[in-house]
C-alpha cells in the first residue's frame, strides 16, 4: 500500500516535472521560431526592396527608351513635314515665277494690241476720208452721166434689166426647144435599148401552174389500199389535206386535185409515205399528214434561204424569208409567184445597173414586190400596200418599201427604183405564155368560197372540192351539235347564194367528228 502511494506520487511528480520541462522547451522553441520568422520577414522585405528598386529601374529604362523612340519618330515626322513644306514652297515659287512670266507676256501682247489698234484706227480714219471723197466724186460723175443720157440711174438700170431679160428668155427658149427635140428623138430609142438589153440578159423558164398533181404508183393494187374499206381511207385523206383524190381507170396513177399548191404537195408527199410504209388507215393518215405539213414548213424556209443566196440578197428578216419560200406554192394568173419574183428581181438589177442606179436595192425590191400575196391572214388591203406595210414592219429600206407599194400605182412613187419595179413586173407578166387570167379568177373564187364558210363560228377548216361544186366544212364537235350543224349548212348556203355568183349549184357538207380519247395505264 505504502509502495503504491510512493509510486503514484513519484508518477505525479514525474508528470509535473515532464510538463514543466516540456513547457520550458516549447517556450524556448517558440522564441527561436519567432526569431527565425522575424529574420525571414526582414529577408523578404530586403528582397522586396531590392526587387522594387530593380523594377523601378527597369520601368525608368523602359520609359526612357519609349521617350527616345517617340522623340525619334516625332523628329522624323517633323523632318518629313518640313521636307514637304519646303517642296511645296519650291513649287509655289516656281508657279509664281511662271505666272510672273505669263503676266509679263500678256502685258507685252496687250501693249502690242494697243499699238495695232491705234494703227488700225488711224488707217480706218484715213479710209473713211478717202471713201467720203470717192462718194463725192461718184455722185458727181453719176449726175454728169444722167445729164448727158437724159435718164436717171434707176431708169437706166431698169432699162438694162429688161434688155437682158428679153435676151435671156429668147436664148433659154431656143435651148429648151433644142433639148426637147433631141430628147424626143433619143428617149424612145434609149428606153427600148435598156429594156431589150435587160430582157436578153435574163432567161427564165415559164410554165402555167395547174390545179392537179399526178401521183404515180407501181401497180393498180395500191389503189384499193388507198381507197380503204367503204372508202374510209380516201375520205380521211381528203379531210386531212383539203384536196380531192381522184382514183379512176387511169393506169398506175392517182390524180390529186386542188387549187392550193401547198395542200396538193402535202397530199402527194403523204401518199408517197403511206404507200412506202404500207400501213394505210385513218389514224396513220392523220399522223403522216401532220408530219408532212411540218416538213413542208421547213422546206418553205429552206426554199426562201436558197432563193436569197442564189440572188445574192442578204439581211432579210426570217419572216420575210419564210414568205419568199411560200411563194413557191402560190401562183398569179397561173404564173408561179416565186419564179415570177425571181425574174423580176433579176430584171430590176440589170435595168438599174444599166441606168446607173442601186442594183442591190432594185433586186431586193423586185424579189419582195409581191410579198403581200402570201400573207397568211385575211386583209382588206391591195397586195402592194400590204407588202409595203410588211416591208416597213421588218425594217426594209424606205426606197424598197416605196417601190413595193407603188408598183401598181396605189401610192405616189418617191424612189428612182419604183418605176423600174413597175416596168419589170409588167415585162415578166407580159411574156408570151407566162400568165393565164382565167386560172387566177378561178382560184380567187374558190378562196372566196372557203373564206365565206370560215367566217362562221365553230368552223375549224373548210375545203372547196370538185372545182368549187362542193364545199366541205369541218366543225368543232364541242361547240357545234347535230342540230347546229344542220342549221350551219343552211346558213352557209344562204350566204353563198346572196354574195357569190357561180354556175350550177354548190353542195355544202358539214362534217362533225366526235372523238373520245382515254389512256390505259
Amino acid at each position: 500500500m505504502g509502495e503504491s502511494i510512493y509510486i503514484i506520487i513519484a508518477g505525479v511528480l514525474g508528470l509535473g516535472i515532464g510538463a514543466l520541462i516540456a513547457g520550458l522547451f516549447i517556450k524556448n522553441n517558440s522564441k527561436k521560431l519567432e526569431a527565425e520568422a522575424k529574420e525571414k520577414a526582414k529577408s523578404i522585405l530586403r528582397e522586396a526592396e531590392i526587387n522594387a528598386e530593380a523594377l523601378k529601374k527597369d520601368r525608368i529604362l523602359e520609359a526612357k527608351e519609349k521617350y527616345l523612340k517617340l522623340k525619334s519618330e516625332f523628329e522624323d515626322e517633323v523632318s518629313k513635314k518640313k521636307n514637304i513644306i519646303i517642296t511645296n514652297e519650291n513649287k509655289i515659287k516656281q508657279r509664281e515665277q511662271a505666272l510672273s512670266k505669263e503676266i509679263e507676256q500678256i502685258k507685252r501682247k496687250e501693249a502690242e494690241l494697243d499699238s495695232k489698234k491705234e494703227n488700225l484706227n488711224a488707217q480706218l480714219h484715213s479710209v473713211q476720208i478717202k471713201k467720203e471723197e470717192l462718194d463725192k466724186v461718184t455722185t458727181q460723175r453719176i449726175a454728169d452721166l444722167e445729164k448727158i443720157a437724159g435718164l436717171t440711174r434707176d431708169e437706166a438700170r431698169d432699162q438694162l434689166v429688161e434688155m437682158l431679160k428679153d435676151e435671156a428668155t429668147t436664148k433659154a427658149s431656143s435651148q429648151i426647144k433644142d433639148i426637147l427635140d433631141q430628147a424626143k428623138l433619143t428617149a424612145t430609142k434609149q428606153a427600148k435599148k435598156v429594156v431589150l438589153d435587160t430582157i436578153q440578159r435574163t432567161a427564165t423558164e415559164h410554165a402555167i401552174e395547174n390545179c392537179v398533181s399526178v401521183f404515180n404508183i407501181e401497180s393498180d393494187d395500191v389503189k384499193g389500199k388507198i381507197i380503204g374499206r367503204e372508202g374510209r381511207n380516201i375520205r380521211a385523206l381528203e379531210a386531212a389535206t383539203g384536196v380531192e383524190i381522184i382514183v379512176d381507170d387511169t393506169p398506175e396513177a392517182i390524180i390529186i386535185s386542188g387549187f392550193d399548191p401547198v395542200r396538193r404537195e402535202v397530199a402527194r408527199l403523204s401518199l408517197h409515205r403511206l404507200v412506202q410504209d404500207g400501213r394505210i388507215h385513218p389514224a396513220r393518215i392523220e399522223e403522216v399528214v401532220n408530219k408532212t405539213e411540218k416538213n413542208i414548213e421547213e422546206e418553205i424556209v429552206e426554199i426562201g434561204e436558197r432563193t436569197c443566196i442564189d440572188l445574192g440578197i442578204h439581211g432579210l428578216h426570217p419572216e420575210l424569208i419564210r414568205m419568199v419560200g411560200r411563194m413557191r406554192f402560190r401562183s398569179s394568173y397561173g404564173q408561179n409567184l416565186l419564179q415570177h419574183s425571181r425574174e423580176v428581181a433579176k430584171l430590176c438589177a440589170t435595168m438599174a445597173a444599166e441606168l446607173g442606179l442601186n442594183a442591190k436595192l432594185a433586186k431586193r425590191a423586185g424579189l419582195l414586190h409581191d410579198i403581200g400575196k402570201v400573207w397568211p391572214e385575211e386583209a382588206e388591203l391591195p397586195h402592194a400596200i400590204l407588202g409595203m406595210e410588211l416591208a416597213k414592219k421588218y425594217k426594209e429600206h424606205p426606197e424598197v418599201c416605196n417601190a413595193i407599194g407603188a408598183h401598181h400605182d396605189e401610192i405616189e412613187m418617191t424612189s428612182m427604183i419604183s418605176p423600174i419595179i413597175q416596168a419589170c413586173d409588167a415585162i415578166s407578166g407580159s411574156r408570151p405564155g407566162a400568165r393565164r387570167e382565167i386560172m387566177d379568177s378561178y382560184i380567187k373564187r374558190l378562196k372566196e368560197l372557203e373564206d365565206m364558210a370560215l367566217s362562221f363560228d365553230g368552223v375549224n377548216k373548210c375545203y372547196a372540192m370538185q372545182a368549187g361544186r362542193e364545199l366541205r366544212v369541218l366543225v368543232d364537235a364541242d361547240n357545234v351539235d347535230d342540230q347546229t350543224a344542220s342549221k350551219l349548212s343552211f346558213d352557209i348556203s344562204q350566204k353563198i347564194e346572196k354574195e357569190m355568183q357561180y354556175p350550177g349549184q354548190i353542195k355544202i357538207t358539214v362534217i362533225r367528228e366526235m372523238r373520245a380519247v382515254n389512256y390505259a395505264k
